[in-house]
């Protein structure tokens, strides 16, 4: 996620250096074909560029928004999964009593469970991010962690061992049955964040949107240089530069929203959210050792 309001000029060329060429390749190229080819033999109306031009705005417009759109709800569920697993740590520790369970059992079962939340959102990241770096682990047994390796879906076999144990707090009339059916109502929830966030991140946006767009990019400014060529020569070149990159910049803009969980610095910052339940649920236990939050980089952005 993006934190400065302003870009370098460094930063811009880095991204864009690549497309600035190419479209300056096609002008050139252009601008040779119509006075040495065709100059005489084609005049296209000045009104064509004008047109394509506005029909493109729309176009690209269309794909930005649904972009964005893609983006905010998956800012929206993992907001949610903050505040949820919040909550889930403070029903754990407030309402959870002895009933038939001594208080050092009950307590280990309590810390389990929080601890199991923080491997939870780390192993969701994870998955959503497809890049495995183990770190949820740390969080589990050595016999939770085999058992949840099992499974195909870790995040979703964790949740299972909440439930389980759920159920073994109510049968020990640790938990009331309106208790428990808090508790289940947030395993609910987080199966809710999870199947959400996999649901954004399966769905891949129609190609044919990404490719007409960007085809279609080209094809103005093709046009826009042969018609400005007849007037302005080979400054025709530079104006066709300058409509490509505004186009093909904001279009880029909204495919880096296309995948919300991609690690760059458009999307989502998942570490650092992952980081700020995992230091809330373990200040909410007393722990000591608390990490330090996600750094951004370069005070840029942060992931």
């Amino acid at each position: 996620m993006v934190l400065t309001p302003s870009l370098s000029l460094f930063r811009i060329l880095r991204y864009t250096w690549k497309v600035d060429l190419l479209i300056i390749a096609t002008c050139f190229a252009t601008y040779y074909v119509h006075e040495h080819v065709i100059a005489k033999a084609i005049q296209f109306p000045p009104m064509l560029p004008t047109l394509l031009g506005t029909a493109l705005a729309f176009f690209v417009g269309f794909n930005n928004n649904q972009a964005y759109d893609r983006w905010w709800e998956a800012r929206i569920i993992w907001g949610a999964l903050v505040n949820d697993s919040r909550s889930w740590a403070r029903n754990i520790l407030q309402y959870a009593i002895p009933g038939n369970l001594k208080a050092e059992e009950l307590e280990l079962i309590k810390r389990k469970m929080i601890l199991r939340q923080i491997g939870f959102v780390y192993a969701l990241k994870e998955s959503l991010r497809k890049k495995a770096d183990g770190y949820y682990k740390q969080f589990f047994t050595h016999q939770e962690l085999e058992l949840i390796s099992k499974e195909s879906n870790i995040p979703n076999a964790i949740l299972s061992l909440n439930a389980m144990d759920v159920e073994y707090l109510t049968k020990h009339n640790c938990i009331s049955e309106f208790r428990f059916i808090q508790f289940n109502g947030f395993i609910t929830l987080f199966t809710d964040h999870m199947g959400k966030s996999e649901r954004i991140n399966n769905t891949v946006f129609p190609t044919s949107y990404r490719y007409f767009t960007k085809l279609f990019i080209w094809v103005l400014v093709i046009f826009i240089t042969f018609i400005l060529a007849d007037s302005m020569g080979i400054w025709s070149v530079l104006l066709g530069w300058i409509m490509g990159f505004v186009f093909h910049v904001s279009h880029q803009n909204g495919m880096a929203l296309m995948e919300p969980f991609e690690e760059v610095s458009s999307g989502m910052p998942l570490n650092q959210i992952s980081r700020v339940i995992e230091i809330n649920l373990l200040e909410m236990m007393g722990e000591k050792k608390i990490p330090e939050p996600v750094a951004a980089v370069n005070g840029e952005y942060i992931l």
